[in-house]
């Protein structure tokens, strides 16, 4: 039985445990560039232990950012930028993953500190926001996206296949696509968002279109022997979403094109998330259960997972096969050494590299 010491082979690749470092934006970067707080952050989270360090969402074009602030993977210079902090992940025997991202009508915001909301459109660093719809999201991103052309979506698509080139070239070993969180590909599934009455919207095979056809293409150009996974939000916990149905279909078409892993999510499509059952650690693992029952892949899923023993109990039980974590490593770069020793596995310090563990390892 595996739990969440385990190895997970994923194609050619190996994770060395269960415990993965899930992308969180830091919000930190200049013109799309990693810097040396990039390389700090993830440094760190890759010496405490984890099997898997996934960069942060990085923006496939400048219209695609959160942020002004936001990583960026859409010209050779950061693909360039992110090496040094690839070779780092993988010196300490982690695998070394990445986010690419395109915001759509969420983008052009401020940073979390400074109001997370949009930008003044007169803002010298505001610019257009795209969607499938012209429909504003609401609450605090009020504006409304410019709905896009057919031209529009393919030109994004091409930018998710140049993005992951970009990654590969960087040295990255595992790919995941952001179609969750009320961004672009998640706005373009949900009917909460997706109001197109063209090949791109309307039913499930019209609003599926642009997530299918990206992740086809980008399929196409990385690696097979590299594992690509996506991260989808399944559920918005509100009436009128697509459902897990639509879901669960969607996600069975992915592993027919080659996906390895998917991570289950949230939509995010609305600002009324008030049914969502926050005190429950893990509580995406019964959608995750029901993805694995129906479709046979793998699965990841993160949020409210804080405890060891509640990460252990979610990879024991079968729920899913790889916790994302969050704000238990930002909190504490050594959770998974801090939860060997709480699970009372031998010789905790091996998971940390040898200058760490030989000195823990003496009394």
């Amino acid at each position: 039985m595996a739990d969440l010491f385990s190895e997970l082979k994923l194609k050619d690749i190996t994770l060395r445990n269960r415990m993965a470092v899930s992308p969180m934006c830091q919000y930190m970067a200049q013109d799309g560039m990693p810097n040396e707080w990039h390389f700090q952050n993830y440094a760190s989270r890759a010496t405490g232990g984890a099997g898997l360090i996934i960069v942060e969402a990085s923006a496939v074009s400048p219209e695609g950012r959160i942020t002004p602030s936001d990583l960026g993977i859409w010209n050779d210079e950061q693909a360039e930028a992110y090496k040094p902090i690839v070779n780092f992940i993988k010196s300490t025997g982690a695998v070394a993953g990445i986010q690419i991202a395109h915001a759509g009508r969420k983008a052009s915001a401020n940073r979390p500190w400074e109001g997370d909301d949009h930008l003044p459109e007169d803002h010298p660093l505001a610019w257009e926001t795209i969607g499938p719809s012209d429909n504003a999201f609401g609450a605090h991103l009020p504006r409304s996206p410019k709905a896009m052309t057919v031209d529009d979506i393919h030109r994004v698509t091409a930018d998710f296949v140049a993005a992951a080139k970009r990654a590969l070239a960087a040295g990255f070993q595992l790919l995941e696509l952001h179609f969750a969180h009320g961004y672009l590909a998640q706005s373009f599934f949900s009917p909460l968002a997706n109001k197109r009455t063209d090949e791109y919207g309307g039913n499930f095979e019209g609003r599926a279109r642009f997530l299918l056809e990206t992740f086809h293409a980008v399929r196409k150009v990385w690696p097979e022997n590299l594992p690509l996974i996506v991260r989808l939000g399944v559920t918005d916990f509100v009436e009128g979403d697509q459902g897990i149905d639509e879901s669960i279909e969607l996600i069975r078409r992915f592993k027919e094109g080659g996906m390895d892993l998917i991570d289950v999510s949230m939509g995010f499509n609305t600002p009324d998330v008030s049914n969502v059952p926050w005190g429950k650690p893990g509580f995406m693992g019964e959608q995750a259960k029901q993805i694995t029952d129906a479709v046979g892949v793998l699965t990841s899923i993160s949020w409210s997972i804080r405890e060891p023993q509640d990460a252990n109990e979610l990879i024991t039980s079968g729920q899913t096969d790889l916790i994302m974590l969050g704000k238990a490593v930002l909190g504490d770069p050594f959770w998974p050494y801090h939860a060997a020793i709480a699970l009372g596995r031998e010789n905790p310090q091996d998971l940390l590299p040898p200058p760490y563990a030989a000195w823990l390892k003496r009394r």
